[in-house]
């Protein structure tokens, strides 16, 4: 039950926050997923999923959102806090082998500088 706990303060929901990371976040755009990210004032960082339609039928769109909420929890503790971050999966994401897309992941969030070398966490 804490896990459930967790991820409720973990993950976006709301959609005044996750328009605001829309209007003034960063984005960066990889061949698997785009990644946004903004500055906010929580104590710890957020993470939010959004899937479009155009992205394929609802088993589709479940299953990236359940790909990339689990990319998350892995790097929830090396993730920089008061950071909101927003994931636009790819086509390609679906497709991509579980290991390229965790690396890809990984380095898109090292290149924002949204999460701290393992020596800090």
């Amino acid at each position: 039950m804490a896990r459930l706990s967790e991820d409720r303060s973990f993950f976006l929901k709301k959609s005044g926050d996750i328009e605001r990371v829309k209007k003034t976040g960063r984005r960066l755009p990889t061949p698997l997923f785009n990644l946004m990210s903004c500055r906010s004032d929580m104590p710890h960082a957020r993470v939010g999923v959004i899937v479009g339609k155009r992205l394929g039928g609802a088993v589709v769109r479940n299953r990236a959102k359940r790909l990339f909420r689990e990319l998350a929890r892995r790097v929830r503790g090396r993730l920089v806090p008061g950071r909101d971050l927003l994931i636009f999966p790819r086509h390609g994401a679906l497709e991509a082998a579980p290991l390229v897309l965790q690396e890809a992941w990984l380095a898109a969030l090292r290149q924002q500088a949204l999460m701290r070398s393992s020596e800090e966490a």
